[in-house]
């Protein structure tokens, strides 16, 4: 008997990004780098042959990645965060946090495969953001930094189309 998969939540965004880097290197990607690969066995000697080390090596991570990417998107669960009205945050929530020396921070909730720190863009999984589902406005929560506890209350959550 198969065990469960675990879902993969993602926004209707963070999927069209895994659909298209598959669609790169499956159909644009693999079939140029076969080519030379192709060529460069015509060559002869294997052994010694630059481009078809190197052409092997690639198809074997374009593969590699193709198959993460088909598994992610076949348990993909997608939720639009436009779609949904919530006084709790749950997943694609944008929620804008505040510490006690007014500092202001704002997070949206996506997917693993969705991440970027840099945009606000966190996990679900991770410390911040398994510590907001379920909170509403005006709850605290505290999360552990390298600098200790810092405790941040929730101003707003939004529901929204998250921009990529």
């Amino acid at each position: 008997m198969n065990a469960p998969k675990e879902k993969n939540y993602i926004t209707p965004k963070g999927l069209k990004v895994l659909q298209d880097e598959l669609h790169q290197l499956s159909r644009i990607e693999r079939p140029e780098v076969t080519k030379v690969v192709a060529w460069a066995a015509s060559n002869g000697d294997r052994s010694e042959n630059a481009d078809y080390l190197y052409g092997k090596k690639r198809l074997r991570e374009i593969d590699k990645r193709v198959r993460f990417l088909l598994q992610r998107i076949e348990i993909a669960v997608v939720v639009d965060p436009a779609g949904i009205e919530a006084d709790k945050v749950q997943f694609g929530a944008t929620v804008i946090i505040g510490d006690e020396e007014g500092i202001i921070k704002t997070f949206s909730i996506v997917g693993v495969d969705e991440i970027d720190t840099g945009r606000g863009l966190i996990s679900w999984k991770s410390p911040i953001g398994s510590s907001l589902i379920g909170k509403e406005v005006g709850d605290t929560i505290d999360v552990r930094t390298p600098k200790g506890v810092i405790s941040y209350e929730i101003i707003e959550i939004i529901y929204r189309e998250i921009s990529s």
